[in-house]
């Protein structure tokens, strides 16, 4: 199974303010830049319960009929969520992939600051599309921690947009 980040940042390398508020980023993700096409490459997501809490703060579901599993030590409540195919899995991010590609999935799209770097942490993301937004905030929740060994990457390809979104795609070689 393969695993993928698509992640909007600042410019200083932060997916959300300190308290978790992403309202630096363009209303509805700005112009198009590939997330519908990613979106349609991917059979499941796998959220942090911090993101997947953001989410319900959205006044629609954001991710319609795609399988949603959110991972948490805690027992999550998803009542509020109609219509939406979300799961609830806990154990370190090998038992989640080895669970999921068991249910026949082949790619996941790995979302959510504390999740992306435990997947980075296990070598279990292939792909990394980082779109950088033109704005430096400061301070927030980075979207890369410390990490026990290097992480090599290869770039595929850079694409900047009249807006002033730069989106680089690398390839995990680790």
């Amino acid at each position: 199974m393969r695993a993928s980040v698509f992640v909007g940042t600042s410019v200083d390398g932060f997916i959300a303010r300190r308290n978790g508020d992403f309202d630096f980023l363009p209303e509805g993700g700005g112009e198009p830049h590939g997330y519908d096409e990613f979106m349609s490459s991917v059979d499941v997501m796998v959220i942090g319960r911090n993101t997947f809490e953001k989410v319900l703060t959205f006044e629609t579901w954001p991710y319609a009929d795609k399988r949603v599993v959110v991972l948490s030590s805690r027992t999550i409540d998803v009542s509020n969520v109609r219509g939406a195919a979300i799961e609830h899995m806990s154990g370190s991010p090998a038992a989640i992939t080895d669970r999921l590609a068991a249910s026949g999935a082949t790619h996941a799209y790995v979302d959510g600051g504390i999740t992306v770097q435990r997947f980075l942490r296990a070598r279990l993301i292939q792909r990394l599309i980082v779109t950088r937004v033109p704005v430096l905030i400061g301070e927030g929740i980075p979207l890369f921690g410390l990490l026990p060994h290097d992480v090599q990457l290869r770039h595929i390809h850079t694409k900047t947009y009249p807006s002033g979104l730069v989106k680089s795609e690398y390839e995990v070689l680790d």
